[in-house]
């Protein structure tokens, strides 16, 4: 089946491909899974494969019982798990009844399933949240044109690591729901309010302190912090990979910062750069 096909004949399934319950054994509250040729399992596998994620219905999938687990105590509601059937009994007990629909499977299939290097022991589709509201009064860290899933992942790692609780992208900028992303971030996904594809111009009217990052030229983040000259709330801007910010900050009220390099290096690595802003910000207004 190719991608043409599979849009338009799978997505026609949902939601009924994660509610199918002709295989339930009703004493154990478990599904069980063994051929590669079952229908449901088949559509599950090209989903997984060529999306992961689908905004307009709100679905997401997660491979590993880490990112499994953080996204349950964030409250988010699971539709369907997947265990191994060698999962440990604890595993399984643990997920009976915290998703529509639990279903074990074997190794052969879950692994058919992964884009990991080696099957995780569980798997799952959650629901994604509504996109919240943008807030401008709070601090927030603003990913403008950023391609590199692994390079956005670990920005909002380091976002939840130092207390700021909303991430903000502008158009072109790599979708945070996307499997890379949503495993480089290790869980930092689900304690932070992510808002995607905002437009500049809704800065011009917020509350908040505008602070680009630059290589080249601007204050030092060094003596800003410590001389407490970090402003609050702030906005932390930071660019594309090659390309820096959009031109169009230029047009607001923007203070550029730098951080010294006394190594020489042309720049650091965006991810990088953006640890060591954020820390900077946690650490003068603990």
């Amino acid at each position: 089946m190719g991608p043409v096909r599979f849009t338009v004949e799978v997505l026609r399934q949902w939601p009924n491909m994660f509610s199918n319950n002709h295989l339930m054994n009703h004493q154990t509250g478990l599904e069980k899974i063994t051929s590669r040729q079952n229908p449901w399992y088949k559509n599950l596998r090209e989903w997984t494969h060529s999306y992961g994620v689908h905004k307009e219905k709100q679905l997401l999938w997660l491979e590993g019982d880490h990112l499994c687990e953080a996204a349950r105590l964030k409250d988010f509601a699971f539709l369907t798990v997947l265990l191994r059937e060698d999962a440990p009994q604890t595993l399984v007990d643990s997920w009976l009844g915290k998703a529509e629909k639990v279903v074990l499977v074997t190794v052969a299939l879950m692994t058919g399933l992964s884009a990991l290097n080696s099957p995780p022991m569980m798997s799952a589709i959650v629901r994604l949240p509504n996109m919240p509201v943008f807030k401008p009064n709070i601090s927030t860290v603003v990913l403008d044109q950023l391609q590199d899933p692994g390079n956005a992942g670990s920005i909002l790692r380091s976002a939840a690591a130092f207390g700021f609780k909303q991430v903000v992208t502008t158009e072109k900028t790599v979708g945070l729901w996307t499997h890379k992303v949503v495993r480089s971030s290790m869980g930092a996904h689900f304690g932070l309010s992510l808002i995607e594809g905002i437009d500049i111009d809704l800065f011009r009217s917020s509350q908040l302190h505008l602070v680009l990052t630059s290589s080249h030229q601007g204050d030092f983040l060094h003596q800003l912090a410590g001389n407490q000259k970090l402003p609050s709330p702030i906005a932390w801007i930071f660019g594309h990979e090659g390309q820096g910010h959009s031109k169009k900050w230029l047009e607001l009220e923007c203070q550029t910062v730098r951080i010294e390099q006394s190594g020489g290096e042309e720049s650091l690595n965006v991810a990088a750069a953006a640890a060591i802003c954020l820390h900077a910000s946690s650490t003068q207004f603990a």
